[in-house]
């Protein structure tokens, strides 16, 4: 099983916010930044706004098995994060990978 390399720190999500840029669509925003490595590394916020505990985690675990399971779409370092919006609490996981790899390869063709 392919395990994920997540950013931890509050600092590192700062970064990708303040010095990345972004990409949008209906249900997801993704902020990528180059990080001179070798691998991508991951991180994911659902807001309170989202819903309660049971739903944001919910979410959260369908963007990470959707990055985990096409994770050779990933090449290149970047450090990610994708921000879920309210509209995502409908979806189920082919539509939630849907969404995350259309933003994904919009990424790799600029």
């Amino acid at each position: 099983m392919k395990v994920l390399t997540t950013l931890k720190k509050n600092k590192e999500y700062r970064n990708v916010y303040s010095r990345g840029k972004s990409l949008t669509d209906r249900y997801l925003v993704v902020y990528f930044l180059d990080n001179n490595l070798e691998i991508c590394r991951f991180g994911f916020t659902v807001s309170k706004k989202t819903g309660n505990a049971v739903v944001r985690n919910r979410v959260r675990r369908l963007l990470k098995e959707a990055c985990r399971l096409n994770y050779n779409v990933f090449s290149g370092g970047f450090d990610l994060v994708f921000v879920a919006r309210r509209s995502i609490v409908s979806l189920n996981y082919k539509q939630v990978e849907e969404s995350l790899l259309k933003l994904v390869k919009k990424i790799y063709n600029r």
